[in-house]
């Protein structure tokens, strides 16, 4: 009766980590957090100051005062009635749509068509392959039938 090597549990924790999928999420997460980064800045630095020319710069200003007569403490905090922050929503809802635009466009787009550009070039290398195989065909087909003519004499027409 052999005995089973139980599996040490370093080994088992080195090969989770060099699974691709685990060092490729890893890659994902560091890219993400400096993208963040971006984002915070284009709407700090142009998309605050194109709704301040409407307004004012800081969306969370914005609020509703559902239940008043509401009043508010000066670090922001409710201290009487109930106040909706419809401005700290669209703020998140512009940070949001300014996230997916510049990943669509600058990161999707670009690479469907790159992608989509290679599968085409595969498309006309296989499509140029099989004429090559056809000619080739042909041609050893009349190379066959040339030397059957050639071995059976003039005069014979049939096999």
């Amino acid at each position: 009766m052999s005995e089973q090597k139980k599996p040490n549990v370093l080994e088992g924790f080195k090969a989770f980590l060099m699974r691709g999928n685990v060092v490729d999420l890893a890659v994902a997460v560091v890219i993400g957090a400096a993208f963040t980064s971006i984002v915070n800045a284009v709407v700090k630095g142009v998309i605050n100051p194109l709704v301040g020319a409407f307004g004012t710069m800081n969306l969370d200003g914005y609020s509703w005062c559902i239940k008043g007569p509401c009043e508010t403490a000066a670090d922001g905090t409710v201290k009487q009635g109930v106040q909706m922050m419809w401005g700290s929503v669209l703020g998140a809802t512009l940070t949001f749509l300014i996230t997916a635009a510049v990943v669509y466009f600058l990161m999707v787009l670009p690479m469907s068509r790159y992608l989509a550009r290679q599968e085409a070039r595969r498309q006309r290398h296989e499509a140029t392959q099989q004429a090559v195989q056809v000619t080739e065909l042909q041609v050893l087909q009349e190379i066959r039938d040339a030397l059957v003519a050639q071995q059976r004499g003039p005069g014979q027409d049939r096999p």
